[in-house]
């Protein structure tokens, strides 16, 4: 795992600009890579590296690495987990084929340059993003993993393209004044996070998940500019793979290279039809695959254990794959209800594995809030950072790569509202499509939720109740918290282009077998890479941990997304195949417990004591009517509810972190 960033035009400035604005992004990001830096420039390109090493420890694996040919140049933050595989490919196409070490980074540069990007990329399973230049055409390719693991974020500022691992890296630029996106504020306010392809700022933005961007000469020397988004270049256009770009800008181009919605779809035409035995079989042989692929490194590397049956399931295929026992880490709170560290303990005594555990007070808790806004860099308000950023500290002080069971719930139909979502709407699609726009009120009304994902399946279920690209539920997001001009400027078209440019688009008139099915590729395009890649990785990187997501895998994915329901659910309970996987390793009286998350009492503890104190300083002090994004009455009106008459909503810690993030990181882009 590293950081990459990397500059390109900046005509009227010179090489030792360059050079020193990327080291200056690179040192942003030092934490993403202790382990070593590099800076590779030509004629006005300049890339730039952070080095956190997992695989060869030597100086063959150091970046920015430049082909053997010399033709091309890679800058790359990932792991490409069947390397050796992709290695063989290249030698039987040429069998005089050798490598200097034992790297991943040589083998996908290789590939890209002997077999294309986008070949390259169908084959390769791994987590990456990364910046290849082509030095004969002078063209750029920027290109991110399947499912959104790892980030990459670019745009243009202060007169040159830049792009970086980390959206703060952008704000080292010399000259960088982005302003504040504002129409993307009731996004924001709504989900908790910022959905790609957006960012925070004016003119930066979040490559999409399974794309690659090329970028021509005209582009990346600065003659000529572009968005994205208002270009029509994202959203409802990225429906399946093609070697052909599916959307040309003329300078730039849009590829995909996988689809998470053709897979779904592929999925449901054709359905999985063996028995639930046959079923766990598969399911228990792909996982196994992608746990033993995840479990190489030459450094230590253990696996984050939450007592949940996505981590156990994680733990078991490692412990049962490795001759001694694995480490396993979790954390525990003091209140009840947040505690899930004794579960864990129960699960990795009956494994064997070396657990280490850590009984975090409220106090140590608190003092990690204020590093958030910087640590992340955009404002992003799921209260589980807390927690994922102190598992992985602890994690950090004995190994530098980490498993994870990320990724089961979405798959394996793990949230409850999956069930109450579908329960509605299969009343609510009986209704003619005219009532059905008047019932999408009602039904947010009635539909349950589960804290952070609240949000985003009431959405969904409004999205059903009309059509994908009407998106009625954002029309009804916290506008009541923005400033009057703010929330006028909402009704504007440019925020109905915004919008159609969001994931949600990728299923207008593609219609799944269920409300469930909907819901879980929803979570998948966009909760999963926004929010919860999002947090695993900053909390990870933040400590110089990597992360791995085995459930994550290329053909994991594809085999979830293949299952009926009744492989996934009985009754009201989900993960029905995968509980079945984990029975094969843990008894059953250690599975059958409520699901907890992880989460932190965000709601007790800004009741009192310094983190009170902290949140009222930013919300009421009258920093807000100033800065001029939120309505200092509304905002006020409402922690007075939370203060007096116990009334929670999600969006008090939606603003909070927004404050936080504005007072700490906000001002050079105001």
């Amino acid at each position: 795992m590293c950081g990459i960033a990397g500059a390109a035009g900046f005509r009227s400035r010179g090489r030792g600009w360059l050079e020193q604005n990327v080291e200056r992004m690179c040192k942003e990001q030092a934490h993403r890579g202790p382990d070593g830096s590099g800076l590779f420039f030509e004629n006005g390109v300049c890339l730039g590296h952070r080095r956190l090493s997992i695989l060869d420890l030597t100086d063959s694996g150091a970046q920015p690495m430049v082909s053997k040919t010399g033709r091309f140049v890679i800058s790359y933050n990932g792991e490409i987990y069947n390397y050796k595989a992709l290695a063989k490919k290249l030698q039987k196409k040429d069998p005089h084929m050798t490598f200097r070490g034992d790297c991943d980074t040589e083998v996908l540069l290789e590939a890209c340059e002997k077999l294309g990007v986008y070949q390259t990329l169908r084959y390769a399973k791994g987590m990456f993003g990364f910046a290849l230049y082509d030095r004969m055409e002078q063209r750029l390719i920027l290109a991110r993993d399947r499912i959104g693991e790892k980030p990459l974020y670019y745009g243009f500022s202060a007169g040159g393209f830049v792009f970086a691992s980390e959206i703060g890296a952008l704000r080292q630029v010399e000259g960088f004044h982005n302003p504040i996106k504002r129409e993307i504020l009731p996004l924001y306010l709504t989900y908790g996070y910022i959905p790609a392809p957006f960012t925070i700022y004016e003119g930066i933005y979040k490559l999409e998940a399974g794309t690659f961007l090329t970028l021509e000469k005209e582009v990346i020397f600065g003659e000529r500019t572009f968005d994205p988004v208002k270009d029509g270049a994202c959203g409802v256009k990225k429906e399946t793979a093609s070697e052909q770009p599916f959307f040309d800008g003329g300078g730039y181009q849009m590829h995909c290279y996988w689809s998470l919605v053709e897979a779904a779809l592929c999925g449901e035409k054709d359905p999985f039809e063996g028995s639930m035995e046959e079923a766990t079989n598969e399911l228990e042989k792909r996982l196994k695959k992608s746990v033993s692929g995840q479990m190489v490194a030459d450094v230590p590397l253990g696996a984050f254990l939450s007592g949940g049956i996505d981590s156990a399931t994680v733990v078991s295929l490692m412990q049962s794959l490795s001759e001694t026992p694995v480490q396993t880490f979790t954390i525990g709170f003091e209140e009840e209800g947040y505690d899930e560290s004794k579960a864990a303990q129960a699960i990795a005594a009956h494994l064997g594995t070396r657990h280490t555990s850590l009984a975090v007070s409220e106090k140590e808790a608190k003092e990690v809030i204020p590093q958030l806004p910087s640590l992340f860099g955009e404002p992003f308000a799921d209260s589980s950072q807390i927690p994922t950023y102190l598992v992985s500290r602890m994690t950090r002080e004995q190994v530098t790569v980490s498993l994870s069971g990320d990724g089961g719930d979405e798959l394996f139909d793990g949230y409850r509202s999956y069930v109450s979502e579908e329960r509605i709407w299969n009343k609510m699609r009986r209704i003619p499509y005219g009532l059905r726009l008047l019932a999408g009120g009602a039904g947010y009304a009635l539909l349950g939720g589960e804290g952070k994902r609240r949000t985003l399946t009431d959405q969904l279920l409004l999205l059903q109740a009309a059509t994908p690209l009407d998106l009625p539920y954002i029309e009804q997001t916290r506008e009541d918290l923005l400033a009057g001009s703010l929330a006028l400027s909402q009704k504007m078209p440019v925020r109905r282009k915004a919008l159609s440019s969001l994931p949600v688009g990728y299923l207008s008139g593609k219609e799944l077998s269920g409300a469930a099915r909907e819901n879980r590729l929803l979570d998948l395009l966009m909760y999963h890479p926004d929010d919860i890649l999002v947090k695993v990785d900053r909390c990870a990187m933040a400590v110089s941990l990597e992360s791995r997501v085995p459930f994550l895998d290329r053909d994991v994915v594809e085999f979830a997304l293949r299952l009926p329901d009744r492989y996934l659910r009985e009754g009201e309970t989900g993960k029905k195949v995968l509980r079945q996987v984990l029975t094969r390793h843990v008894p059953k009286e250690l599975m059958d417990r409520p699901k907890k998350g992880f989460s932190v009492p965000i709601e007790k503890w800004l009741r009192k004591g310094r983190l009170k104190n902290w949140a009222q300083e930013l919300l009421l002090s009258g920093r807000i009517g100033i800065e001029g994004y939120l309505d200092e009455r509304q905002v006020g009106r409402m922690w007075e509810e939370f203060t007096k008459d116990r009334i929670w909503r999600p969006q008090i810690w939606y603003v909070l972190m927004f404050e936080a993030w504005l007072q700490e990181c906000g001002k050079g882009g105001a």
